[in-house]
This record gives C-alpha cells, sequence and structure tokens, in this order.
C-alpha cells in the first residue's frame, strides 16, 4: 500500500490517529520503533533543527523538500509535511506540491498566514483573502500526481477575525476538496466542540505543549470529534531539554559519566539506527561476489 493511501486509510479509521513530530531523521527512526503508524514534521522544528531560528518563513521550498526526501527515505511510515502559506502563489503552490511528492511525503497543508508566517501559536500574525488561500488550496489539488496525496487546509484566522470565520474558511476549504481541515489554536475546548461539529470533515488538533490551545489527552480529542492529533514541537523542546543539560553538566564537571544513565548505549544506539542489519547486508553481498568469482575460476 501506498504511504498516502495508508495515511489517508488512517485518517478515515474510526480511532484517533496520533502523529508525533519529528525535526530529523533519527527522530523518524525512534518514532518507527515506539509503534507509531504516521508522522509529521512541521517547519517550526525544521527552522529550529537546520538554522537554529524561529519559526518565521526562514527555509526555503527547496531545504523543506530536501529534508523531507531524507525522513521519507529514514523510515516506512506515512509522513505529514508542513508547505507553509505555498511558498508564493497558486503557480508556487503546484511546484511545491511537486516537489513534496517527489520527496515522498504521504501528505502536506497549505496555511492561509501572510507571508511571512510566524508559528500559529505566536503573537502578531496576519491572513490573506479567503480567496486567495482557497485558490491555493485548489492549485494543490490539481498538482498533486497520486490521487491520495492528502492536502490539508490549515486557517490560523481564529487570532486574526475570530472563530466565526475560521469556521467559515474551514467550512470553504473542504468544499473546495481539502481532505483534511486543521483550524489552528483554538484557545478552548468549546471553540474545539464548534470546529468539529461545524466542519463537515475531517479535522486535526494540534498539541503544542504551552502554547495556546488545551493540551489535551488523544481520546479527549477524539470525542470532541478530532480524526487526528499532531505533537510537532514535543521532540524539539525534549531535545533542546536534554541538550542544555547534558551541555551544562559536561561543561561543569569535565566528564559525561553522571549523564550516562539518561543516554542509549553504544550498541543501543547502533541498533536503533540499522548497523547490524547493514553489516549482514554487506556481509551476504561479499559472500555472493566472491562465489561469483570462484565459480568463474574453477
Amino acid at each position: 500500500m501506498r504511504k498516502t493511501t495508508r495515511l489517508k486509510a488512517l485518517l478515515a479509521a474510526p480511532d484517533i490517529l496520533v502523529l508525533p513530530g519529528v525535526h530529523d531523521a533519527l527522530g523518524c527512526r525512534l518514532a518507527e520503533a515506539a509503534g507509531f503508524a504516521a508522522l509529521t514534521a512541521g517547519g517550526y522544528g525544521a527552522t529550529a533543527t537546520l538554522l537554529g531560528r524561529p519559526d518565521s518563513s526562514q527555509l526555503s521550498l527547496t531545504e523543506l523538500s530536501e529534508m523531507y526526501s531524507r525522513f521519507c527515505d529514514a523510515s516506512p511510515l506515512p509522513l505529514l509535511a508542513d508547505a507553509d502559506t505555498g511558498f508564493g502563489n497558486v503557480t508556487n503552490v503546484a511546484r511545491a506540491v511537486r516537489l513534496y511528492e517527489k520527496a515522498g511525503v504521504a501528505g502536506l497543508f497549505i496555511e492561509d498566514q501572510v507571508f511571512p508566517k510566524r508559528c500559529g501559536h505566536m503573537a502578531g500574525k496576519a491572513v490573506i483573502p479567503a480567496a486567495d488561500w482557497l485558490a491555493k488550496i485548489k492549485a494543490a489539488l490539481d498538482a498533486r500526481a497520486d490521487p491520495d496525496l492528502v492536502i490539508m487546509a490549515r486557517t490560523d484566522a481564529i487570532a486574526v477575525n475570530g472563530l466565526d470565520d475560521a469556521i467559515e474558511r474551514a467550512q470553504l476549504a473542504r468544499e473546495a476538496g481539502a481532505d483534511l481541515i486543521f483550524v489552528e489554536a483554538p484557545v478552548d475546548v468549546a471553540a474545539m466542540r464548534r470546529i468539529c461539529t461545524e466542519v463537515p470533515g475531517p479535522c486535526l488538533a494540534n498539541n503544542v505543549e504551552t502554547g495556546l490551545s488545551p493540551l489535551l489527552p488523544a481520546a479527549e480529542l477524539q470525542a470532541i470529534g478530532y480524526a487526528a492529533v499532531v505533537f510537532p514541537v514535543a521532540a524539539t523542546y525534549a531535545v533542546a531539554h536534554a541538550l542544555r543539560e547534558l551541555f551544562a553538566v559536561l561543561r561543569t564537571t569535565g566528564t559525561t559519566a553522571s549523564f550516562l544513565p539518561r543516554m542509549l548505549e553504544f550498541d543501543e544506539f547502533n541498533a536503533l539506527v540499522g548497523l547490524p542489519a547493514q553489516r549482514e547486508r554487506e556481509a551476504a553481498l561479499q559472500e555472493f561476489a566472491a562465489a561469483l568469482v570462484a565459480r568463474r575460476h574453477r
């Protein structure tokens, strides 16, 4: 089954789909090992990891598509990708879809913020006219070669124009053909219930730790009506916390010995990234080649 088809099936399943956020290929391997069925990777973690900068449209289309290609090579799990504002107008959106499809993503989303965008839980956002955003969504739908590529429409209109406008935009995006709807940053459960009740289609929840929205368990979000939930920045925050503590210990003590219980061991890490299987493949190929040469010289 193609990754795109798998993601569509997971979104249509009765149980809510939980997508952990990753910001590097190692995270893809770790999430797969943990037993998740799908992944997401957003611009927030990508910008922090690749640039050490905030999420504000600093990464280009080619930088992101190349990153997603590495992620998709690292794991067979379907991945929902971040296409920001589409990198320009409808023509740019079409190219973005083509490059993301080549990278191997199973889905992507286009948002309605003014470029350069901001993280959805930051202040000072602005949105483009609804018609301009809907044209981008239609451009993405028309550009996909694989009809199962999930196109998600994201609106940040709550913080700018209020919940009513955000819901209307979401309804229009669904009418335009979007497969999945993401109304960003509702501030309470009542708003979440309105979104899932009034938007005619599967909706995605965004759990940003210490962000604007309530941090709810997946089961509670499913009861509200959400089809999927992403945890896009948890891994980035956890890694930043762990590295800050590790570097403080190393700087203070001159050794990492006290940190060893919080680290993977050498052999354990090598197994995680697939070294034993790689060595087995190398040995098998060498054995095959040696046997071929030996037969020729008999």
